[in-house]
Parts: structure tokens; C-alpha cells; sequence
């Protein structure tokens, strides 16, 4: 296992681990999160889940609009989207 705790990006200094992207972020965003997080495990599982696409539109919505109203930057958006999204940037 490759262990990436305490190592830095030699480009940008940035931890390679990107989780502290995720500190302090809006309860509500954080919730949203923990719920799309319960749907992906569901539809990883092979079972269908109903609620999928309003979990991942809630999420979706919350993580534009706070990044629009700069409550978390850019980079914090795109590491959410692609983390509990799944989406990939273009």
C-alpha cells in the first residue's frame, strides 16, 4: 500500500492527499454528502436505489451554488464532484 500521508506535490506543495479539501465545509453540504455516499454504496451493491438522482442533484446544486457564492473555491468543487459525483472534469 502506497502510503501518500504527509507527502506534498513537488509542483504546487499541496498534500497529495486531498481530503483536507473537505474541512469545514456547510453542514448542509455535508449531509448531502453522507446521503449520496449511502445511494452510491446501494447502487455499487447491485440494487436499485430510488432516490439516486435526487441525492446526486441535491449534491450536485449545493456544491454550484456555494462555489458561485465562493463559500468554497474551485478547487474544493471539483474534488467534491469528482469524489461523490463521479464526474470528471473536460
Amino acid at each position: 500500500m502506497n502510503d501518500r500521508n504527509g507527502q506534498y506535490d513537488p509542483e504546487t506543495g499541496k498534500p497529495l492527499d486531498q481530503s483536507y479539501l473537505e474541512c469545514g465545509l456547510p453542514e448542509d453540504l455535508h449531509e448531502s454528502i453522507l446521503r449520496m455516499e449511502e445511494s452510491w454504496n446501494i447502487i455499487d451493491s447491485g440494487r436499485q436505489d430510488n432516490h439516486w438522482d435526487l441525492c446526486w442533484c441535491d449534491l450536485n446544486a449545493l456544491i454550484n451554488s456555494y462555489e458561485v457564492e465562493q463559500v468554497i473555491s474551485s478547487e474544493q468543487a471539483w474534488y467534491l464532484r469528482e469524489k461523490y459525483l463521479r464526474m470528471g472534469k473536460e
